[in-house]
């Protein structure tokens, strides 16, 4: 095998058969095996190790199950329970490696490494008598001691660490002998190690010998080891369990370039297994606070709104952190970047200004900043998004939200009433294609909560499919309303709004009213490329309601 490695024709890339191999070693690498410490403090995160129970699946959208709309006239009416927006959520410590370079103490050792076939192991350090007693409390004696013989140049390419140890311009480098000092639950993984730098490959492939490895080369600064831990721990099946191992490595693994990508892969993993946020609410709630963040990261996460993520954040803070001042701490550092204010309801904002957890002047500067936001010009808003889409955290780039963001202009006298803009992109239209709907969030006029809803649906005559638009309000009881209502829509050449249709109707809980038909045209043309109803890809709608007294 040494003559095959050493031929010409292959230049030597695996240097196994060397490894431990006196006559191939220029020193003696002592390592002294310590008991492991005990842990100082627990992880504050570790007491969410139930946090995967079975899941409890939640009531679908009852807006997907309302009856189909009457068909007796123009304007329609139809059955609907839209939920309360507002109340619809239930809602390194690493120890530094030791190098020590030393003559080694013949006389304190006795060698088990003999000619009879026994390990490599050897007792170390003075003999302890009743009499004796340790110099310090906190100095421990090793346990075994454990020699390998290695190749300096070997370990120098493979490590800076070593490369340093073994280059350091001192008499000691000149020495034979090294001493490194681990505890006993890093031996397996450093003799791992030590044989990968020799070999380039591993021979304990399993997720937790992996990760104890990949700890290993982080310690002793063996990038090409932790490139191919990382590389074979993407490589196996992931769940919930491993990515969030993945996430709980100390903060100076992962950090490191090398492990970036298994990193991201776990918080990738955790985003799309929760994609569904109120669905897996309850499991998501007893995550630990990496994985939380992981989830919470993601774009992509299917929620009514995003005040239903400010909910779900203040119902984790409150779980885990039963301490006002901790959970303040926490918000403000870890948590309060993740949610993205500029999208949650005006409504909302004025319950964070006033929310005990988060701190007073925190909580008015996420609302200000929001309400600033929300004031830009649409050409300045897409601006900001866009810049916003290459920071680290997403504070304006909207989510996969449920129901579609509105703005809303309210008035209270001489009359109450409110102008509301919903704004669908062309592909959002088109995937209503041929019977789905689009919800929008919740406003309130005159203390009661309505919302929009764009429709695929069959005209009055069930000739053709359109495109419908409806007003309802929020199932409150048995309280009616009068409304006065309009429905208006931007539209080619002018880009004006134009009026589509007026009306007044009674509300009851649960009730909508619209028209099947709002532009008067057949799917195909409305949808069609030289549509006059899309302006740069955007339908741009507006409604007008008026409390009629």
């Amino acid at each position: 095998m040494a003559a095959a490695a050493c031929s010409p024709e292959s230049p030597p890339t695996d240097y196994g058969f060397a490894f431990d191999e006196a006559n191939f070693s220029d020193r003696v690498m002592r390592i002294e095996i310590l008991p492991d410490l005990p842990r100082s403090k627990p992880d504050p995160d570790e007491n969410d190790g139930d946090w995967a129970p079975s899941r409890k699946r939640r009531r679908d959208d009852p807006l997907s199950n309302s009856n189909d709309l009457a068909e007796q006239s123009e304007v329609q009416v139809l059955n609907s329970s839209m939920p309360d927006l507002e109340d619809g959520v239930t809602y390194e410590n690493q120890e530094e490696a030791v190098p020590m370079i030393e003559e080694l103490p013949v006389v304190e050792e006795m060698t088990l490494n003999q000619p009879n076939g026994t390990d490599s192991c050897c007792l170390a350090g003075p003999e302890v008598t009743k009499d004796s007693e340790p110099s310090s409390s906190t100095e421990y004696l090793p346990v075994q001691v454990r020699t390998v013989h290695i190749s300096s140049p070997i370990l120098a390419a493979r490590s800076p660490f070593f490369y340093k140890l073994f280059s350091n311009g001192m008499r000691e480098s000149e020495q034979r002998h090294v001493t490194l000092r681990i505890q006993v639950s890093e031996e397996a993984a450093l003799m791992d190690l030590l044989n990968f730098m020799y070999s380039n490959t591993l021979q304990r492939t399993t997720p937790t010998a992996l990760l104890d490895v990949l700890m290993a080369a982080d310690k002793y600064e063996v990038a090409s080891c932790m490139r191919y831990c990382s590389r074979l721990l993407r490589s196996l099946p992931m769940t919930c369990q491993s990515a969030l191992l993945y996430l709980d490595l100390p903060s100076t693994v992962l950090m490191a370039d090398t492990v970036q990508q298994l990193r991201d892969a776990a918080k990738q993993f955790l985003a799309a297994h929760f994609k569904d946020l109120i669905k897996y609410q309850e499991e998501v709630i007893r995550l630990p606070l990496a994985g939380f963040e992981a989830v919470l990261s993601s774009d992509d996460l299917q929620v009514p709104s995003e005040d239903a993520i400010y909910d779900i954040v203040l119902k984790w803070a409150r779980v885990h952190y039963s301490k006002l001042e901790e959970r303040r701490e926490v918000l403000s550092n870890r948590l309060i970047r993740l949610i993205r204010f500029s999208c949650m309801t005006s409504r909302k904002l004025r319950k964070v200004l006033i929310c005990g957890d988060i701190d007073p002047i925190l909580a008015s500067k996420v609302v200000l900043e929001a309400l600033f936001f929300k004031a830009e010009t649409p050409h300045r808003q897409r601006s900001l998004v866009a810049e916003d889409a290459n920071a680290s955290y997403h504070r304006l780039v909207e989510r996969s939200y449920k129901y579609r963001s509105v703005k809303v202009v309210e008035f209270e006298s001489p009359r109450k009433q409110c102008i509301v803009y919903l704004d669908l992109k062309r592909d959002e239209c088109a995937q209503l294609f041929p019977s789905g709907r689009i919800h929008s969030q919740a406003f309130h006029l005159g203390g009661q909560g309505f919302f929009l809803s764009g429709h695929c649906n069959m005209d009055q005559n069930g000739s053709f499919h359109c495109f419908g638009l409806f007003l309802g309000m929020q199932e409150k009881g048995s309280v009616s309303i009068t409304v006065d209502y309009e429905f208006a829509a931007r539209m080619k050449p002018s880009e004006d709004f134009e009026s589509k249709y007026k009306g007044k109707y009674m509300f009851l809980g649960g009730k909508a009213v619209g028209y099947r038909n709002l532009f008067t045209t057949p799917w195909t043309a409305f949808m069609a490329d030289d549509s006059p109803y899309f302006i740069n890809g955007i339908l741009h709608l507006r409604a007008e309601l008026t409390i009629n007294k």
